[in-house]
């Protein structure tokens, strides 16, 4: 069979479509042709597939390396439900969870192991990889492995010592929704591609209309923008209280709408987000803690209600409207306190080094590490009671973490929902001989054995909930059950819990001794401010196609929309583009080098009088040029 046949052949039984989409084909046959290959692919556009075809077309199991815990045990679920064997590992599990998934990895016909960046470097990963028959190394959200990223994270620089442990050339496969020139050439070097081999979707979204919104009342422009465009949209803030405060006032003028953020329980995150993808409500109000997972084909508008960090958080983000091809328009609105409010921002956002140490040694204490110990342990961390015990500013805080993460000290993980994990440590034999000697458990192993399966080979989540609604028996009586299993030796069962988690990368070292580069940090703000001042730079703008903005900062080609706020105002003049970019190129020359008044300016125009005075007056309008005290014309720089 042809090879190209047997991956549509994957992706009809599979997924159930007929044809890829654009680029998953070419990077599916480069990867399987074993070229080390980076991926460029916007948000939706079917990354996951490009990794899951190939590894399944060829004997042995895939490695994903993907910083996001959520996303992958939301992926390991889908594809067990698809009946392919796949695995995690990550920090939420226990040595003995993690010995196992690993032992079955390499024994049990799995075909993925998704695994977080910061277990590459443990003994116990290590030592096992090396009897796994690999066949390819998928690395998700690889801008985290550049320093000139917008999310470096240290742990992802250890992916290519992996090449060392695993058998035989095996082809990486690099993914990335958004990257600059700049970080594609630095992903394939700290890669360690065998050549430069990137693949790229065209970043160009014909039917989204990119809208800058300057007004004072946003209530007001939010209420006049739902009632005219119909259909589903996400309105994304910066702060969990203005999900609900935003969500409550769309409700108040009977607008279906509702709110999610990060601190919600992961059951009523499943459950606002299943609404509104099925219709109802058709606003959600969210912070960037959402967009995981979103399939949602007919977003007809995303509007962001702040001002983003970056060009490529707010590109992937609006990029979540219009994916069924239709009209849709993505939103920014804004006012002058807002530029201001994000500028503020960044002092809490790089806290001083000195309250950086501070932080680090308040955290050992609240975690009980002694100095000298600590080195690759998993605590689990709650961030209210850590400020709340030592009177610190959350964002300060949090901020100093990540820091600390950032100069390898800490990994900090999102908030995880570990559910409830059933493992049987005897076999089917001595189980039968057990319920035969303890009539009163026979009864709820039973219901066990017939709500879940796998439970003999794998620790497998249970749901305490389900199995009292099934058997009638109260959720604690579920639990003393299950606690007296696991006091006879029959399972091991570990509780459910919610928590983040803090592992030390390195052992607890005294305060004197933890080194905090300045330049480091003097460097990742400057970086930090560079990309905050393209963004309000792109919403600044009052000259230059939204959309041709957005492709220059990722070194793509562009033309003029046509549709976005900026081309509207032009098209209104009668000029093509390339007659009104003309006469703009020529007039700032002129005006860069000194003041002419209008008259002087017009006349030096190699261009028709009328269309110069048109092109004149739009400059003015917006800005671009400006009058002095004589009311001469300067170049507004």
């Amino acid at each position: 069979m042809d090879r190209l046949d047997q991956y549509r052949k994957i992706l009809t039984r599979y997924w159930g479509h007929t044809h890829f989409r654009p680029l998953q084909e070419e990077l599916i046959k480069s990867v399987g042709e074993g070229i080390d290959t980076l991926g460029l692919m916007p948000t939706g556009g079917g990354k996951s597939i490009t990794f899951q075809i190939p590894a399944l077309a060829s004997p042995g199991i895939c490695l994903v390396i993907t910083p996001l815990i959520a996303l992958m045990k939301d992926q390991v679920d889908r594809l067990r439900g698809m009946e392919i064997k796949a695995q995690a590992v990550h920090s939420g599990m226990t040595r003995e969870e993690i010995d196992i998934a690993l032992d079955n990895c390499i024994y049990g016909d799995y075909k993925f192991l998704y695994i977080s960046p910061e277990r590459i470097r443990t003994e116990l990963f290590r030592k096992r990889v090396a009897s796994m028959n690999v066949n390819l190394v998928a690395v998700d959200e690889a801008h985290c492995i550049s320093q000139w990223g917008y999310d470096f994270r240290p742990s992802y620089l250890n992916i290519a010592e992996i090449k060392q442990y695993i058998q035989g050339e095996v082809p990486i496969l690099a993914l990335t929704a958004t990257a600059t020139s700049k970080v594609v050439d630095d992903i394939m070097d700290k890669l360690g591609f065998r050549k430069k081999n990137v693949l790229k979707a065209s970043f160009e979204r014909k039917n989204l209309i990119y809208l800058v919104r300057k007004v004072e009342d946003k209530n007001e422009y939010l209420l006049s923008t739902v009632s005219k465009v119909k259909g589903s949209g996400i309105i994304y803030v910066r702060s969990r209280k203005k999900t609900r405060e935003i969500a409550q006032f769309l409700v108040a003028n009977n607008i279906a709408a509702d709110y999610y953020h990060a601190g919600l329980k992961r059951e009523i995150k499943d459950k606002k987000q299943n609404a509104w993808s099925s219709g109802n409500p058709r606003i959600i109000v969210a912070t960037n803690a959402f967009g995981m997972g979103i399939d949602k084909a007919d977003v007809r508008f995303v509007m962001h209600w702040d001002i983003p960090d970056s060009i490529e958080s707010y590109f992937q983000e609006s990029g979540r409207a219009g994916r069924d091809g239709k009209k849709a328009w993505a939103v920014q609105l804004y006012y002058e306190s807002d530029v201001k409010r994000v500028r503020d921002r960044v002092e809490a956002k790089f806290p001083a080094v000195e309250y950086i140490k501070n932080t680090y040694e308040l955290l050992c204490n609240f975690l009980q590490v002694p100095v000298g110990s600590g080195k690759n342990v998993v605590y689990d961390f709650n961030l209210a009671e850590f400020v709340t015990k030592y009177r610190l500013s959350v964002t300060q805080a949090y901020n100093s973490l990540k820091f600390l993460q950032r100069e390898n000290y800490i990994e900090l993980t999102e908030e995880l929902n570990n559910p409830s994990r059933v493992h049987f440590t005897v076999g089917r034999d001595d189980l039968y001989k057990f319920q035969v000697a303890n009539a009163s458990l026979d009864g709820f192993i039973k219901l066990l054995l017939r709500s879940y399966t796998g439970m003999f080979s794998e620790y497998v989540a249970v749901n305490e909930e389900y199995l009292s609604k099934t058997s009638g028996l109260s959720r604690d009586m579920i639990y003393q059950f299950l606690k007296k299993l696991a006091g006879h030796n029959i399972i091991n069962y570990i509780p459910g819990k919610k928590t983040a988690l803090v592992i030390f990368t390195e052992e607890r070292l005294d305060k004197k001794s933890l080194y905090i580069s300045p330049d480091n940090h003097r460097n990742v703000k400057e970086k930090y401010l560079e990309r905050l001042e393209e963004i309000i730079k792109y919403i600044s703008s009052q000259t230059r196609c939204r959309a041709s903005m957005l492709l220059d900062y990722f070194g793509q080609d562009s033309v003029r929309c046509g549709m976005c706020d900026i081309c509207m105002s032009r098209n209104e003049l009668d000029l093509s583009k390339y007659e009104f970019d003309r006469i703009l190129e020529e007039m700032k020359k002129l005006l860069e080098k000194g003041a002419l008044s209008s008259e002087q300016l017009v006349e030096k125009i190699d261009a028709d009088k009328e269309r110069s005075v048109k092109v004149l007056r739009w400059l003015l309008d917006h800005d671009k040029i400006l009058k002095d005290e004589s009311d001469k014309l300067l170049w507004n720089t």
